[in-house]
């Protein structure tokens, strides 16, 4: 980077007038080994930026790092903030990217570790809407039948308090320079402790979505050809266990490419495949089935896995703070939220209703599993089902097996060849979870209540220990957010081990 301006003064901020430094911007409490900086200023103006131990917290400081000169015009200024900027995105590891686009419920990503999401405040709305539009749709109806209509109203209060808390992740991310992704706003309230729980809670929200895509898929195909089964060194497999095994064969090499570009425009298009889904039913409700009134007005007893599958429903937040980093108006952000959480509400709602009044009490966990499979309908919302697992999986499962890469030191480990043995390790892990715990209503209840309850309602309140917001506010959102995730988990093992017992 070269300019021909004229250079009045240089002077480093913090630093005597020297053309070189040597910087060590982080303390221990945020990072457990210290990156080293080194700037070398040359005139004419020019930049060369070396390091050791670059991780993603160096994009805190080399974002904001400041030197203080006087030129004739900003020229050189922006050609600097760029070259740093450029710089600090090329040295974050690519999981940690990756986590930045990636979401449990529907989203798109790239391996590219320099992938960032549109900067244009529209496509950020869509992409809010997509987020939000995932496999949680599939089994609202079933929430009902355990919940009772009422519950219902708690759709409605979620999407109130996640679209609240959302806001505060964005208080969050202004309360401290440089903070981009969730786990960041863990690392400032909590250390790298904070930063560490978090991310691993989000990898197991990745790794249940990934389970619950190998139930769906399995389940859906198996409504198709019911008689399916075979034996295999003496045990019998029934249709699911079959197609289970088929459809992980046949995801695993989507799971070994190294570009997923294609997978992440499929992935774009959840949003009108989830309206296609609606439709279907309602073809099958109108033409075919029809609509009968039923059911209960409420179910205490079965109301935490209501909650737990509502829940899921708005399971975005570990996406939100990066659509706020990149658009081009944050002011802007908390109307896309609105935006966002009404259209899935609309979305939910629908397809509750829709679906509990076609179905009634007799309604599976998904409701595609009731639709009668001699139609059309059926069929085209069933392929619909398998090419979302399809284009979805990978995509899901990709930050997973990049943080685990990473923790192999030595660059040998680090081979593709090793890279195809973990991610080919971790699918047959979601296959042998999905057949062992083939329930994905409860499945998604647990992930619900244990794993979105936390990052949707209980961990935005971490603001607190960023700047001071009303202690009563703060106390009962934690603590209704943890008494429904305790008794939404609790409900969940207890109804799992009463299916496998």
């Amino acid at each position: 980077m070269h300019s021909k301006q004229t250079m009045k003064k240089i002077e480093p901020k913090g630093y005597a007038d020297t053309p070189r430094m040597t910087l060590n911007p982080i303390s221990p409490s945020r990072l457990e080994i210290p990156p080293t900086i080194s700037l070398e200023l040359t005139i004419p103006i020019g930049l060369k930026v070396t390091g050791t131990n670059m991780g993603a917290d160096c994009y805190y400081l080399l974002s904001k790092m400041e030197l203080h000169y006087d030129i004739e015009t900003e020229s050189c200024l922006v050609e600097y903030l760029q070259g740093i900027n450029g710089y600090a995105q090329r040295a974050t590891p690519q999981s940690l990217s990756f986590l930045k686009i990636s979401g449990v419920t529907g989203s798109v990503g790239s391996t590219s570790s320099t992938c960032k999401y549109p900067s244009l405040n529209d496509e950020s709305s869509s992409l809010g809407v997509n987020v939000l539009s995932g496999i949680g749709l599939l089994t609202t109806p079933y929430a009902v039948k355990e919940g009772g209509w009422l519950s219902l109203t708690l759709l409605v209060i979620f999407g109130i308090v996640a679209c609240y808390t959302g806001v505060l992740l964005k208080r969050c991310l202004e309360s401290s320079p440089g903070l981009q992704t969730y786990p960041d706003i863990g690392q400032v309230a909590f250390g790298v402790a904070g930063r560490l729980m978090i991310s691993v809670i989000l990898y197991a929200e990745l790794y249940a979505a990934c389970v619950e895509y190998v139930i769906m898929m399995s389940d859906n195909l198996s409504t198709i050809f019911p008689n399916t089964g075979m034996h295999f060194a003496g045990i019998y497999l029934n249709a699911p266990q079959v197609f289970a095994i088929i459809g992980t064969l046949f995801i695993l090499p989507t799971v070994w490419l190294r570009d997923l570009g294609l997978l992440s425009y499929l992935s774009v298009g959840v949003v009108g495949a989830s309206i296609l889904m609606v439709l279907c039913l309602l073809w099958i409700g109108i033409d075919h089935v029809g609509f009968h009134q039923g059911g209960t007005s409420l179910n205490l007893a079965n109301l935490p896995i209501s909650v737990g599958i509502y829940s899921f429903c708005y399971a975005g937040h570990s996406v939100f703070p990066n659509i706020y980093s990149s658009m081009r108006e944050p002011s802007l952000f908390p109307f896309v939220l609105i935006g966002s959480f009404t259209f899935c509400w609309f979305l939910s709602t629908g397809i509750a209703i829709s679906g509990f009044l076609i179905f009634g009490d007799s309604v599976e966990s998904q409701f595609t599993l009731n639709m009668p499979t001699e139609f059309l309908a059926s069929k085209i919302a069933i392929c619909t089902v398998v090419i979302i697992t399809i284009s979805k999986y990978a995509l899901t499962l990709t930050p997973t097996a990049l943080s685990l890469e990473e923790l192999l030191s030595s660059t040998w480990f680090r081979s593709y060849g090793v890279s195809i043995l973990i991610r080919t390790a971790l699918v047959i892990s979601t296959l042998v979870v999905a057949m062992k715990v083939p329930f994905f209503a409860f499945v998604m209840a647990l992930a619900g209540s244990l794993l979105a309850m936390l990052i949707t309602i209980v961990f935005p309140h971490i603001r607190r220990s960023i700047n001071q917001v009303t202690n009563n506010s703060v106390h009962l959102h934690r603590s209704s957010g943890l008494i429904i995730a305790g008794l939404g988990t609790y409900a969940s093992i207890i109804r799992i081990a009463g299916q496998l017992g």
